[in-house]
């Protein structure tokens, strides 16, 4: 009688030892999920990021070329004028 309840005692013990050392696991996966999350959500925050600004930077560059054409086209009717007139 005392060898099968020492026997249970092992075994109530090793489950009880099993079921935290589970939940610790769980708790470390959680973690260490929720942490991929944000490294992820991160990477993709400073991706947009930066797609944004080569935008950004791709308008204001097409604007200044647009504003350099322009007065391209001035300078060149102005000197046409100018060698008609000699």
């Amino acid at each position: 009688m005392k060898k099968i309840a020492l026997t249970a005692l092992v075994l109530a013990l090793g489950l009880a030892a099993c079921t935290k050392k589970t939940e610790t696991t769980v708790d470390n996966n959680t973690v260490t999920t929720e942490n991929t999350v944000a490294v992820d959500t991160n990477t993709a925050m400073n991706g947009a990021d930066n797609a944004l600004d080569a935008a950004g930077n791709a308008t204001a560059n097409a604007a200044a070329d647009t504003a350099n054409a322009t007065a391209n086209g001035l300078n060149a009717s102005a000197n046409a004028v100018a060698n008609t007139a000699k």
